[in-house]
């Protein structure tokens, strides 16, 4: 990673399932393993499963790496933790590209539609259109710099929402949180989704970890909202067909201080952990997250 500074973390995630009743069954994917990027490297990595079963894993549509696993037996509980240890740079964001009008760009993803297709078209989860329309004509104008509207919208994302806890669930339409304007990171960035996608610019959601709060000896760093969780955030595609990625939760480009872990159009694709089971009760969803800054 040349020789820019680096910071090495200590993650931990920990998710648990506990059901009702005793599960006859249960399959499911996990993307938890970053990639290696000129910003981040995997130095370990370690996933466990209790009860205890062996998983398979591919590589999906999108770049993550899936790890596969089934437990055809009765189980009250599941537990997936995973143990990672990584060094980040601090991204360099590229000058010239930024420079590039919302015009401009357009123009040239246009003819490079076969690559950027799948990131500028609407999902389920993330509509195109309607309220983002003005946002759109407001903060993307043709004639603004792609640094100028990319920075507009992420700070009006974070001036215009407010951050809330159980305020919105993973079904919550899209149109309900612009009349609301409430929500935690994964809508601000299906907000920041729709917005880029109606303007014409490709854009993906990336799922991962950020530092909370940094050590001691460094007090004036910024504290960070959504981090004893995964965290969400946006990156969006730059002619020179390179990802930019903004905070939108926390107003900001992001720093050294993020760790991405899986990608995708919106947060189905990413999901940490998806899958099904088979009983008779529900069951009962926790996550935590613990990020340690092992070093700067």
């Amino acid at each position: 990673m040349n020789e820019r500074p680096r910071m090495e973390f200590k993650i931990t995630h920990i998710t648990t399932y506990q059901y009702g009743n005793a599960a006859a069954e249960a399959y499911g994917e996990a993307r938890l393993t970053p990639p290696d990027l000129p910003t981040q490297k995997v130095l370990k990595h370690r996933m466990t499963i209790e009860p205890a079963t062996r998983t398979s894993n591919y590589v999906d549509h999108f770049g993550n790496r899936v790890d596969f696993f089934s437990l055809p037996f009765r189980h009250q509980k599941l537990v997936v933790s995973s143990q990672l240890l990584v060094e980040t740079a601090p991204p360099i964001l590229p000058e010239e590209s930024m420079q590039v009008t919302v015009q401009e760009a357009r123009q040239i993803f246009s003819s490079a539609l076969a690559d950027v297709f799948e990131y500028l078209q609407p999902t389920r989860i993330v509509r195109t259109g309607n309220n983002a329309v003005q946002w759109s004509r407001r903060y993307l104008r043709g004639d603004h710099t792609l640094l100028q509207g990319l920075t507009g919208l992420n700070e009006a994302i974070h001036d215009s929402f407010a951050y809330m806890k159980g305020v919105t669930e993973n079904s919550t339409e899209l149109e309900v949180i612009w009349k609301n304007r409430k929500g935690v990171c994964q809508d601000f960035v299906h907000v920041a989704l729709s917005v880029l996608r109606t303007a014409g610019l490709p854009a993906r959601y990336v799922c991962g970890y950020i530092e909370a709060v940094a050590p001691r000896r460094q007090a004036g760093k910024q504290r960070l909202v959504g981090a004893y969780a995964t965290h969400a955030w946006v990156e969006v595609l730059v002619p020179g067909m390179l990802w930019v990625a903004l905070d939108p939760t926390n107003r900001q480009w992001c720093n050294d201080r993020y760790v991405a872990v899986s990608y995708g159009r919106d947060a189905s694709d990413a999901a940490p952990l998806r899958g099904t089971f088979k009983g008779s009760g529900g069951q009962k969803l926790s996550a935590k997250v613990l990020m340690t800054r092992m070093n700067g």
